[in-house]
């Protein structure tokens, strides 16, 4: 006799991944630094991917904030594959003027690195595609100079350039906020809404009306029939919108400590 449907207890899908590096140079991306007295700490992937879990809750809580900031990270991630997609071609160049009769073997490191990888957001995924490509351009490099292909300063240049399109993206992502306001707080531009105006500016009307967003942005809220978007200036919208971005900040942390 078929199983009824209510029957059914499935649980959630599960995949174990993982991340290989071979260099030194892509491990410290993915760590960052520390902040130390003499110097400010530099955020590293697996901060990136915090915030970028972060930044995909509060696009599911229908704060268009965090859409506008998920349009921004998409264009900016794109910005960084150019980046270093220019290097590789650069690299590729050189390694190209090895003589036919030369063979060259892949460089590969005789104990890399295997870092476990709890990545909940789309955006989150290809940053560390992106890190990935660095540390295999950065193998190239490396195999490049120790060929005499290109000399130490190409080396540290190139290997710079590819480090600094990486951080620009990870130092973009630190300045993403969760606002705590909702569409429904702006259709009826309550309380809630004029203090996010007033904190993260102006959003356009294409944001605002959902009709712009990330390629990769979460389905738009769908509320109860009889819900009614909160209005006026109240005690209670204020206290929703303080108690949800608590608890976004809570799970980030939670995320961040799954991603070292």
């Amino acid at each position: 006799m078929p199983n009824e449907p209510s029957s059914l207890n499935l649980g959630s899908l599960r995949s174990a991944m993982s991340l290989t590096l071979h260099t030194h140079h892509a491990a410290r991306i993915w760590h960052g630094r520390p902040p130390t007295e003499e110097r400010p700490g530099i955020v590293g992937l697996n901060g990136f991917v915090a915030l970028m879990n972060k930044l995909k809750r509060g696009a599911e809580q229908d704060d268009p904030y965090s859409d506008e900031w998920m349009l921004r990270i998409e264009e900016k991630l794109e910005q960084t594959k150019a980046s270093l997609q220019t290097l590789r071609e650069q690299v590729d160049q050189a390694l190209a003027e090895v003589p036919p009769a030369l063979s060259l073997g892949e460089n590969l490191n005789v104990q890399p690195v295997k870092l476990p990888l709890f990545i909940h957001s789309p955006l989150g995924f290809k940053a560390v595609y992106l890190l990935a490509d660095f540390d295999e351009l950065a193998r190239c490099l490396i195999l490049a100079h120790h060929t005499a292909l290109i000399d130490r300063n190409t080396l540290e240049r190139w290997l710079d350039g590819g480090a600094h399109a990486l951080r620009s993206l990870f130092s973009l992502a630190q300045q993403y906020r969760y606002s705590g306001a909702t569409r429904a707080d702006f259709a009826a531009m309550n309380a809630v809404a004029r203090g996010a105006i007033e904190k993260f500016g102006e959003l356009p009307r294409e944001i605002l009306d959902g009709s712009r967003r990330s390629r990769f942005a979460p389905p738009l809220a769908q509320r109860a029939s009889g819900a009614k978007a909160p209005t006026g200036n109240t005690d209670a919208a204020k206290e929703a919108a303080e108690e949800t971005g608590s608890a976004a900040d809570h799970e980030e942390t939670a995320d961040g400590e799954g991603t070292a």
